[in-house]
């Protein structure tokens, strides 16, 4: 005996709900496979620029996660052959060209299907800086001719910029507490903040400039010297500075131009080169950096002939000269030339820049010497806290410095809050509302199903 017709309406209108019900749990279940399903990576380019060299870092991060913590790493660096951007004044075009090789590497790595996703930056720094307080319109050629090739070029470019030395050392310091896990991280199936007492502070050696930061003891009392943060739910108040010329490369340079002014004749017998070096240099030269003073009497077109003397002690003396530790006599909080600083406190990474090539080997001790001084007279660190400090280039197998902080700043990739307990709280909001919006439509054609039952009658 067949179906009445009430009874076919009734089953076929329970068929399309349970067809309704199962398409929307496949949907359900698609979407939360989609969740642990691996994500397309994507990639972030950095150029450090810097007063020496110029550096390229492609960072990578998984596509799903660029706002969580610990999944970007490091892709690829590449060293940019030639000296600093900052050095092509007389052909500012040449700066840009520069770029190109390692440019060319970045984009062999990264899918060319990327490619115009992929933001990438330009930060200069000290070398920039003070060509920018000697000719700033030498330095605005030099910028624009590195931002025209980069925006010529197949990659999303956000800018070409020159770095405060205050952000330089912020963003050193957000990388290295990045890099190590400090800021957040994952344990025991939830993320967590880590103590405060576990953040690191950076210090950085560059060839212009040097930086420390950190995270004081007490209250950073000169608001000059403040960068704050709220990274993952957290406010940050670090204590940063930066020594303009007191990088490497200028103290050198300061160091043979303050031992050429005390020499009555033009040579030059240097404490720190080893016995036995002699070389002739044009004395023009050196005072060509904002860094480096001359006086009336000298005569700049004449060459000096330095001879070295193998002398440590006198050549931490003349390297003393060139800081101002009078000036902070009576006060407790202060570093050198009258600059406030809290107490060092905790554990530090130090990045520095070693040049390999033999022309620099005589310049190693001075160097060594240079940096023992900055950090035991200068940041007053002690033979307590020396063991606090770690000379290191990497960390996690990422290189130590400002510029993956720069970009994961400049991309929002550090969010202020852990979005992970967001999107689960969101993907839980999203799944009850698809379990609704099914019994809701089950329920409806239920209802009409009833009522067609009925009328039929």
């Amino acid at each position: 005996m067949g179906l009445s017709l009430k009874e076919r309406v009734f089953m076929a209108l329970l068929g399309i709900a349970a067809a309704s019900g199962l398409t929307m749990l496949i949907l359900i279940l698609v979407k939360a496979t989609n969740v642990f399903l691996p994500a397309d990576t994507k990639f972030g380019i950095v150029f450090d620029a810097g007063s020496s060299h110029t550096s390229l870092f492609v960072y990578q991060w998984p596509a799903n996660k660029e706002k969580d913590t610990g999944v970007v790493s490091q892709a690829l660096t590449c060293q940019i052959e030639g000296p600093g951007i900052s050095s092509y004044i007389s052909d500012p075009t040449q700066a840009g060209k520069s770029l190109k090789s390692c440019l060319e590497k970045a984009l062999a790595l990264i899918p060319q299907t990327q490619h115009q996703e992929t933001p990438t930056f330009l930060g200069a720094t000290a070398g920039m800086r003070l060509l920018s307080q000697k000719n700033s319109s030498q330095a605005s050629d030099i910028l624009a001719a590195v931002s025209q090739t980069l925006s010529n070029s197949p990659v999303d470019f956000w800018g070409a910029k020159i770095l405060t030395g205050k952000d330089e050392g912020a963003f050193g310091w957000i990388t290295i507490n990045y890099v190590l896990g400090m800021l957040l991280k994952y344990s025991s199936g939830q993320w967590i903040l880590p103590e405060e007492k576990m953040l690191v502070g950076a210090l950085d050696l560059g060839g212009a400039s040097t930086q420390i930061s950190f995270v004081p003891q007490g209250p950073i009392l000169d608001q000059s010297t403040q960068a704050t943060f709220r990274l993952y739910g957290a406010n940050y108040s670090i204590y940063t500075h930066s020594y303009l010329c007191f990088g490497r490369d200028q103290v050198l340079r300061r160091l043979l131009a303050e031992l050429a002014q005390r020499s009555p004749v033009a040579l030059v017998r240097h404490p720190c080169y080893h016995s036995g070096y002699q070389a002739t240099l044009p004395l023009a030269p050196l005072y060509e950096s904002p860094c480096v003073h001359t006086t009336d009497s000298l005569n700049l077109t004449q060459n000096i002939t330095v001879e070295g003397t193998g002398n440590p002690g006198a050549c931490v003396a003349a390297l003393q000269r060139l800081f101002n530790f009078s000036s902070c006599k009576g006060q407790e909080d202060c570093a050198f030339n009258g600059v406030y600083q809290p107490p060092v406190r905790g554990q530090f990474y130090v990045e520095a820049s070693y040049p390999g090539q033999e022309r620099w080997l005589q310049d190693y001790c001075a160097s060594g010497l240079y940096i023992l001084v900055l950090l035991l007279e200068g940041y007053k660190f002690s033979e307590e806290t020396w063991p606090n400090i770690q000379f290191q280039k990497q960390a996690g197998g990422m290189d130590i410095g400002w510029t993956l902080g720069y970009m994961l700043n400049l991309t929002g990739m550090i969010p202020a809050e852990p979005l992970s307990q967001w999107r689960a709280q969101s993907y839980s909001i999203w799944m009850a509302g698809v379990v609704f919006a099914v019994l809701t439509l089950v329920a409806i054609l239920g209802a009409a199903a009833v009522q067609l039952f009925w009328t039929q009658d």
